[in-house]
């Protein structure tokens, strides 16, 4: 069905849905051809999600999708994401999990080791500093490490992923990587990837309360060119 307003729609090239108003999001209904604002995707590129939806044909694809969904349903609002991880390897039949964790979450990858080896799985462990590589091998100056003047050992997240990968890992747990380092352990595994901690330092790993507060405590997460007030549209369809 057309929409009301087909030049609104023709300013945008690319989704916005972090401007999606609470009052719209009417893709929870299925209803985005008729009442999804002109930054919607099924407005900007429905060729795309056309095409993304041909991928749910692979079989295990699909079959993903529907125990991530069994999952969502059966536990909602009542299991941690621990017991979701869990029950989302029952599902799948996955035998082998892999965790991949920070040095400095060792102690909780223990506890989460112990776990998951209760409900059953095989599991392999790699803490980020394994091997004690040193910062110089990939040309990192001493200056730009956290303590200079001595060794410090890199993040070593290919390696990571490599040796899970070696050791069989269906189905692995990020525990605490940093920014960067996990995207790289995300780049190099071969077994599908989850996180159940994303480090922040500063929030006690709570990296949702810097949004949540970005208007009071943690202002300072703001940019220079922070507006005077909240944006209501995409910036394709601001005002110059």
């Amino acid at each position: 069905m057309p929409s009301d307003n087909p030049q609104a729609e023709s300013r945008y090239q690319d989704p916005g849905c972090a401007y999606c108003p609470p009052s719209v999001r009417a893709c929870r209904q299925g209803e985005s051809e008729t009442r999804g604002p002109g930054f919607c995707p099924s407005k900007v590129d429905q060729n795309g999600i056309d095409s993304a939806y041909s991928l749910y044909d692979d079989p295990f694809t699909r079959r993903v999708a529907q125990e991530s969904a069994r999952v969502e349903s059966e536990g909602y609002c009542r299991w941690t994401r621990v017991e979701e991880i869990c029950q989302f390897a029952k599902k799948m039949g996955f035998r082998k999990i892999g965790i991949a964790t920070c040095i400095s979450f060792v102690d909780l990858a223990n506890t989460l080791s112990g776990i998951l080896e209760s409900h059953g799985f095989e599991v392999a462990s790699v803490a980020c500093k394994h091997g004690g590589v040193a910062k110089e091998n990939i040309d990192l100056d001493d200056i730009e490490k956290i303590r200079p003047g001595g060794h410090e050992s890199m993040c070593n997240p290919v390696s990571q992923a490599n040796l899970l990968n070696r050791a069989g890992c269906e189905f692995n747990v990020v525990l605490g990587l940093c920014v960067g380092h996990d995207s790289l352990f995300f780049k190099y595994s071969e077994g599908l990837v989850t996180t159940l901690v994303a480090k922040d330092r500063v929030l006690a790993h709570n990296p949702v309360g810097a949004l949540q507060l970005a208007d009071s405590y943690y202002s300072k997460v703001w940019g220079p060119e922070k507006p005077e007030k909240p944006a209501k549209l995409p910036a394709d369809g601001r005002h110059k």
